[in-house]
């Protein structure tokens, strides 16, 4: 099972995790009172789940030319969202920034 770490403007906000099952479910962390990670994903509610690939961090990735060349480079398969994600998690266009669950050197974890 995959994990990352989700930072909304440099502080945790929860945890994205892909499931044996190939769903997902992100998770706000206890006590977090920031934004939302996404409009639709109010922080009243603690855990999302989804059937596919969550399409609020499907928009962060790159796309056209820029994708091709970052697949190739980094030998990622096309589908693989996640890797994706991960790889290119403090380069993301917005206010989320994503590591890799074992990531602990962030000043607000």
């Amino acid at each position: 099972m995959k994990k990352a770490l989700i930072y909304q403007q440099g502080s945790l906000a929860g945890i994205l995790e892909q499931t044996e099952g190939g769903t997902y479910q992100f998770t706000y962390t206890e006590g977090y009172h920031g934004e939302p990670v996404s409009l639709t994903m109010s922080t009243e509610k603690k855990m999302y789940h989804f059937d596919h690939f969550p399409s609020f961090l499907e928009g962060l990735l790159p796309e056209g030319e820029r994708l091709e060349a970052f697949l190739k480079l980094c030998k990622i398969d096309r589908n693989d969202y996640f890797t994706q994600l991960l790889t290119l998690g403090e380069d993301l266009v917005g206010s989320l920034e994503v590591y890799p669950n074992y990531s602990v050197n962030r000043s607000n974890s």
